[in-house]
């Protein structure tokens, strides 16, 4: 899809902001990533993700950034017994994962009202 979006704008000067345009929009129907528990899910097709082609796959990034990401690095730091054993029942683990997967939702939400916002005032503007 990306090669075939490169191809198709052209060189003017608006094909840079056309192709911006295009692949936010093509990415927005794209299942968002959820958080879970592995130990309440048995469907361990779950953990597939798709586009990487791996049957197993964790994500996580610096646990500065987001609570989950701690919960993360505190479960495989533990799993690996680099630390001790985490004292919560996975679906303790898995409320949180809950609770996080719908601040997660909420924000992206608010993200894309803000954005069609803007637009709909930016083309206001321009008209």
């Amino acid at each position: 899809l990306q090669k075939s979006l490169n191809e198709t704008f052209g060189a003017d000067r608006y094909s840079e902001a056309r192709k911006e345009v295009l692949t936010n929009m093509f990415s927005r129907p794209m299942q968002m990533a959820l958080y879970f528990c592995t130990g309440v899910l048995e469907d361990e097709t779950l953990f597939r993700h798709y586009a990487l082609n791996v049957p197993f796959y964790t994500h996580f990034t610096s646990p500065i950034r987001r609570y989950a990401d701690i919960v993360v690095h505190r479960l495989l730091s533990a799993s690996l017994r680099i630390s001790t054993p985490i004292k919560m029942e996975k679906e303790a683990i898995q409320l949180q994962a809950d609770h996080c997967n719908d601040r997660k939702m909420a924000s992206k939400r608010v993200q894309e009202l803000s954005a069609d916002l803007f637009f709909a005032i930016f083309v206001r503007v321009r008209a």
